[in-house]
């Protein structure tokens, strides 16, 4: 078995974690919920880091795991070991959906629930402008950092059309080659290195 835990500790590229910004694991992470995944920080602030993981499509349909709810044909997103019993959702639908809070341009967390079953009802909704998560991820004050040092995760960004529209499983290395350089490199670990 080859050990790469060397390869893994590399500088880290210096972007600071904020709001609309993504987490990127390292390859090894072997957390269920985060191995090679990727987060979008909906909150960062003094008092904690909240964000939903928007690269595992669950192998479950949006109609077979929300009840209550017009019909809607799409995938449904696992977002987090946090509360996974409830339902998020990130839009690019803004000002037309009521309290919705604006990520970054052109991307919106929340907003009025009825609002977006009716418009599911008129077919005015589709998976390229709604995603919805069961649960979320969170980290307390100071927990996000410490994992940083870690070199658990690389900071970046991505924009809202590329996080609606990219492929969520090859999201993972497709950040990592836009970052280039040394992480570029980490696309090529293997999944499972305790079977090589």
């Amino acid at each position: 078995m080859e050990d790469f835990s060397d390869l893994i500790n590399i500088k880290t590229n210096n972007v600071k974690p904020a709001q609309g910004r993504i987490l990127i694991s390292e390859p090894f992470m072997p957390d269920y919920y985060f191995k090679r995944s990727v987060v979008l920080l909906v909150e960062h602030n003094k008092d904690g880091t909240f964000g939903v993981i928007i690269n595992k499509p669950m192998d479950l349909k949006f109609d077979e795991v929300v009840k209550d709810f017009p019909g809607f044909d799409s995938k449904i997103y696992l977002g987090g070991p946090v509360k996974t019993d409830s339902l998020f959702f990130i839009h690019t639908l803004g000002e037309e959906i009521e309290n919705s809070i604006k990520i970054i341009e052109g991307l919106y967390w929340g907003g009025d629930i009825e609002r977006i079953k009716e418009m599911i009802s008129l077919d005015l909704i589709n998976e390229t402008n709604i995603r919805f998560f069961i649960g979320y991820s969170g980290w307390i004050p100071n927990q996000l950092n410490m994992e940083l040092k870690r070199d658990s995760w690389v900071v970046s960004s991505i924009s809202a059309e590329a996080m609606m529209n990219a492929d969520p499983k090859s999201l993972w290395k497709r950040t990592l080659l836009e970052l280039g350089g040394q992480y570029k490199n980490w696309t090529n670990f293997p999944n499972e290195p305790a079977m090589n």
